[in-house]
């Protein structure tokens, strides 16, 4: 880490109100009763979430302690309190919830199938019970590496019951990604399906639990459970490998669920780490839950009657926390989508919202930017105003993208949720309460009540508004992850370095407006130094996806002889891909907006156009193969998990 003086240099001026109606009828109605909340936790901040955590989870045994700070950075909530995440989410429910849908499951082909709370809790009794007669006990790692389906979520409520720590991983991983996750938490039980249906296409997944397990060191697996999905032939070794109906059938309806301390770990999710080998991020039960659920009554204002759609996949922190758990837990509806927002054409989302009612809709900037750029006017083609709350996760939503979804996809009424979070804090820490904070375009606004987040230079001193910063968390929050797993000192280096006071460091830059808004500028490690000015990354996209023209666009640097660092930018235009003198034209004339709507400093150097961006089959864009790119350098990196490899390709060349 270095200088703290990372310049904000994008302004936005624009600010929307929240309605009178949506106020009068929030979860945390008024800014009022935001402070109030907030001042209750300054007070007294281990009782503030005490109360969150008696009024959210169902206890078997009640905690007398909330937070133990006496062994930091490994702190622990709510110790000596026990309980069981999959009672919470669904037992809990069945007097009062049982015929309700839980989950509306939309496939690939168009398929839909209600899933009732009776109905789910049957299921995964029985899959519990199936992973038991297997010999999975308390304690034992089950690495799940399912498509995006209701038995994904069974999966792992499964093992939640039985208090089994889980560790999904992305359907769209290789198996070598497959088989490091599977080592370093050693698995005794694999969970996969033959294949999964995406965009129209049968795709294998077994075959990659397969060449994972012949690479060695997988002693611990003692089974490989294989959900029948597409039908197609795979190999199959009966000493390893079982059906999921046949080791299912017989099995009984009922289990009884295992209580667990709080600060059992749930589940493992493994993030990328610099060092090239990921981070085994392990979460608790009691406090992970809290996050979840107290995020969800405030951010999202759930009802009894919401349709609630989170788009991401089970695979990633935002599908455990608010598809996987969150939802289930406080009892509403959701829907689960198989598919992708393009097949079999690029209304497929807003046709979704349209026929299922959805009033809670919480998707990705990179979704968001796709689908203006495969027909920005389609969601006018259809009824979305079922629609009263929009969600954006995963990165800053740039304003220009915020813009229309604010006003094609949410009518102008809907008040948009820009969550900042990430899988190491569970669940959302910065966001707009939509009952309370008129929202900014780009501007994940401010803390939860409870999270103290501020913005510090390096060594720990708070930042002046309008200055940039390192982003960090100030006391600990019972969501945060509580160690790496298998490698504590890592964890300690890596969130709380010493120079930092001890605080917990996101890995963000930031800065707060004059207002006190918080405005996320781009990861640490994402900031460029050009010609001494250290500039946000995101700012330099924002400015560019603000050109009509642009539909999206990815910066990196690479080392320039003068400036310290030169700016390159990779721009897909909403219309063909330019080439010789057009794109010339283009790319210049995009230099210069950049220099007006920034100034001559972020104008990139180098601009290479493409169809695409390199992408892995979530939406997240591969920003490390960029900077490769940018530098001339060979792709040597695993780019198996690409949803577009061929798009290396065309990027390679610059513009003379």
């Amino acid at each position: 880490m270095s200088t703290s003086s990372v310049e904000s240099v994008l302004h936005e001026n624009r600010v929307f109100h929240p309605h009178e109606s949506f106020v009068a009828q929030a979860n945390l109605s008024g800014m009022h009763a935001y402070h109030a909340l907030c001042a209750e936790a300054e007070k007294d901040y281990g009782g503030f979430w005490g109360n969150q955590a008696r009024k959210h989870i169902h206890w078997h045994k009640p905690f007398t302690a909330t937070l133990d700070e006496s062994n930091a950075p490994f702190y622990k909530w709510f110790e000596d309190g026990e309980l069981n995440v999959s009672y919470n989410c669904l037992d809990r429910h069945l007097a009062t919830r049982g015929n309700k849908t839980a989950i509306i499951f939309e496939g690939d082909d168009g398929s839909v199938i209600h899933v009732t709370y009776k109905e789910l809790h049957s299921r995964v009794c029985r899959f519990a019970n199936t992973l038991k007669s297997l010999g999975v006990a308390k304690g034992d790692r089950v690495v799940i590496y399912l498509p995006m389906s209701v038995e994904a979520v069974v999966a792992m409520q499964a093992c939640a019951r039985i208090g089994a720590i889980h560790s999904v991983v992305f359907g769209g991983f290789s198996s070598k990604s497959l088989h490091e996750r599977i080592v370093d938490a050693g698995a005794v039980l694999v969970i996969t399906s033959d294949g999964q249906f995406r965009g129209g296409k049968a795709l294998p997944l077994k075959p990659a639990v397969d060449e994972a397990m012949s690479m060695g060191g997988v002693e611990s697996v003692k089974s490989v459970v294989v959900y029948r999905r597409t039908g197609a032939e795979c190999a199959f070794n009966p000493s390893v490998d079982k059906w999921w109906h046949d080791v299912e059938a017989g099995q009984s309806d009922q289990c009884e669920p295992e209580l667990v301390g709080a600060e059992h770990p749930l589940f493992i999710l493994y993030t990328s780490g610099s060092t090239g080998k990921p981070k085994g991020v392990q979460h608790s039960s009691g406090g992970y839950l809290l996050g979840a659920m107290a995020s969800l009554h405030w951010v999202f204002d759930l009802k009894e009657d919401d349709v609630f759609w989170c788009t991401a996949d089970v695979g990633w922190i935002t599908g455990h926390s608010y598809v996987a758990y969150g939802p289930l837990a406080s009892g509403c509806t959701q829907v689960i989508f198989e598919g992708v927002p393009t097949y079999p054409d690029a209304g497929r989302f807003w046709k979704m919202i349209q026929d299922h009612k959805v009033t809670i809709f919480y998707t990705a900037p990179t979704a968001i930017r796709s689908l203006i750029k495969a027909g920005g006017d389609l969601p006018k083609q259809y009824d979305l105003s079922s629609l009263r709350l929009l969600g954006s996760v995963g990165e800053p939503i740039n304003p220009e993208a915020w813009m229309w979804y604010y006003n094609v996809v949410g009518g102008g009424r809907c008040p948009i949720a820009d969550t900042w979070w990430q899988t190491e804090t569970g669940s959302h820490m910065i966001s707009p309460i939509p009952g309370v904070v008129p929202l900014k375009p780009g501007s994940c606004t401010f803390p939860l009540p409870g999270i103290m987040a501020d913005i510090v230079d390096e060594v720990g001193h708070d930042v002046e508004k309008g200055k940039g910063g390192f982003l960090v968390i100030k006391r600990p929050f019972p969501s945060q992850v509580r160690t790496l797993w298998n490698d504590p000192e890592r964890f300690k280096s890596a969130y709380f370095p010493p120079e930092l006071k001890g605080y917990y460091l996101a890995g963000d830059s930031a800065n707060r407006d004059l207002d006190g808004y918080f405005w996320i500028m781009g990861r640490i490690d994402d900031v460029l130094n050009v010609s001494g000015h250290r500039l946000g990354t995101m700012e330099i996209e924002s400015a560019l996806v603000g050109n009509p023209l642009v539909a999206e666009a990815a910066v990196v640097g690479r080392p320039h002889e003068i400036k310290g660092e030169a700016v390159v930018a990779f721009v897909v235009l909403k219309g063909v891909r330019p080439e010789g003198d057009a794109a010339k034209k283009i790319a210049a004339d995009l230099r210069d907006w950049v220099g007006r709507e920034i100034g001559p400093i972020a104008k990139p150097d180098e601009i290479r156009f493409g169809d695409n961006l390199p992408k892995t089959r979530s939406g997240k864009i591969m920003r490390r193969l960029l900077r490769s790119l940018a530098k001339g350098e060979e792709i040597t990196q695993d780019t198996s998990t690409l949803e577009n490899p061929s798009i290396l390709e065309q990027l390679k060349e610059a513009i003379k």
